[in-house]
């Protein structure tokens, strides 16, 4: 032991001359010679050290890092059932619901944590650190983490080729057993915040006629056996849906029943929070593979201007640079477009952009044009088929004495789904549930005569 640490007072007090040395070379030295005696200086401190470190950063650039989530998926997996964890002396725990049973214990910053990977030891840490806004945006300074693990050196290739390869492998295995996706929001205005997906819809369930819901689902099942196809005729392996109908007609259930089907996670994508296409742009390469985009309510979360009306605003601010900038970088359909069927498109696959809007009418053309949403899906009012659909989900009975009342109604007025769930729910009791809709159907029949 005493050797140990007298080799290491060694090896810092010449670490430390090196530094030494190299202070005066900086003063004194021309830069050709400074230049060679760093290259030197260099050569002296890797061999000196013993210790090399990856850096897993949880962003690249603009895109999100998926070794960064295998690192930590991987680690909060090992973090209890290593014995030289024991010490860690702060942990993160988090439970997705207050009725859930499942815990998800992670490091907390600063913390260190090792794990042994045959019979190779790799010290992991996980790191924060606070990175100031944009000036001239509304994003204030964020936190950017990044895990690091340390080897010994001759272990460099095994941490490079088997260790992380194995970690990635290893954290996918555990999502696919554990079966959780995530759905995710824009927070400021370049970053994702994740959360778990806790929505129970399916096809099953949707109040929906079966012949338009079996349409959606051989298109959904043939888009995910295509990706050769799509690299045979040179596209971009991605479809688009346009949600369209009155408010509380189904839509967010149905976009829950298609990530819940395909296993895909949510991105759902607030406009209004977006302050310039850079940032856009950035939101979007963040996304995974096999995801979904979301636009709710495209038609009234942001102005999108049309390409006429920005080159006015641009020649406006020709006169102020400050101006001119933001009216060049705002948020415009063209930049929206450009990622649904432009080059931008082809920064991931297997994905799905959905739109939805209560007014369709009210759409840009550009929106509408063939090639840009693949399928247009009308979600319309309640009919009979949907009823009863609603009442065996709430009730779950197949037959009522006020079926046929009810389902003459529903041909003569307009009824959502939605209005129709909310009063199968007031009451446990099926006749009261029931007779309490008749009255609700009766009394929108009157209001429609007035």
């Amino acid at each position: 032991m005493a050797s140990y640490d007298k080799t290491i007072a060694t090896a810092a007090s010449l670490a430390a001359s090196l530094m030494l040395v190299r202070g005066l070379a900086n003063e004194l030295l021309p830069s050709e010679a400074h230049e060679a005696l760093s290259h030197l200086l260099a050569s002296l401190r890797s061999r000196l050290t013993w210790q090399h470190t990856i850096v897993v950063e949880e962003n690249e650039g603009w895109s999100y890092n998926h070794v960064y989530w295998a690192v930590k998926a991987y680690l909060s997996a090992r973090i209890d059932n290593t014995p030289a964890n024991i010490g860690m002396q702060r942990l993160r725990v988090s439970s997705a619901e207050s009725d859930d049973d499942r815990m998800v214990v992670s490091m907390e910053a600063g913390e260190e944590m090792a794990d042994v990977y045959e019979g190779t030891e790799f010290r992991w840490r996980l790191l924060t650190r606070e990175v100031k806004g944009n000036p001239n945006g509304n994003g204030g300074a964020r936190e950017v983490r990044s895990y690091e693990v340390s080897f010994h050196k001759r272990h460099k290739e095994k941490a490079l080729k088997e260790y992380l390869p194995f970690i990635v492998a290893k954290a996918k295995a555990i999502k696919d057993e554990e079966m959780c996706l995530s759905t995710s929001m824009n927070e400021y205005s370049d970053e994702w915040n994740h959360m778990e997906l806790q929505h129970p819809s399916t096809f099953e369930a949707l109040a929906m006629e079966q012949k338009q819901k079996q349409s959606i689902i051989d298109d959904l099942d043939r888009f995910i056996k295509r990706k050769d196809y799509y690299r045979r005729i040179g596209k971009a392996w991605k479809r688009g849906y346009l949600l369209y109908g009155p408010p509380g007609t189904g839509k967010s259930s149905l976009i829950a029943a298609i990530a819940n089907r395909l296993r895909f996670d949510i991105y759902d994508l607030e406009l209004t929070g977006v302050e310039s296409n850079s940032d856009l742009r950035r939101l979007l390469v963040g996304m995974t593979n096999r995801s979904i985009l979301v636009v709710e309510d495209i038609d009234c979360t942001i102005e999108l201007k049309q390409r006429g009306e920005q080159d006015e605003d641009e020649d406006h601010a020709k006169s102020n640079s400050t101006e001119k900038n933001k009216a060049e970088d705002k948020v415009t359909l063209s930049g929206l477009l450009n990622f649904v069927d432009g080059l931008w498109s082809t920064t991931g696959e297997e994905r799905i952009i959905i739109f939805t809007t209560n007014y369709k009418e009210r759409l840009d053309p550009a929106l509408l044009r063939p090639g840009r949403m693949d399928m247009h899906i009308h979600m319309g009012y309640c009919t009979a088929e949907a009823f009863r659909i609603l009442a065996n989900n709430y009730h779950a009975i197949n037959s009522h004495a006020t079926y046929p009342e009810i389902e003459e109604l529903i041909k003569e007025v307009t009824v959502t789904p939605a209005e129709v769930a909310e009063v199968l729910m007031r009451n446990d009791n099926t006749d009261i549930a029931l007779d309490d809709l008749v009255e609700l159907l009766i009394s929108k029949k009157k209001d429609a005569c007035q």
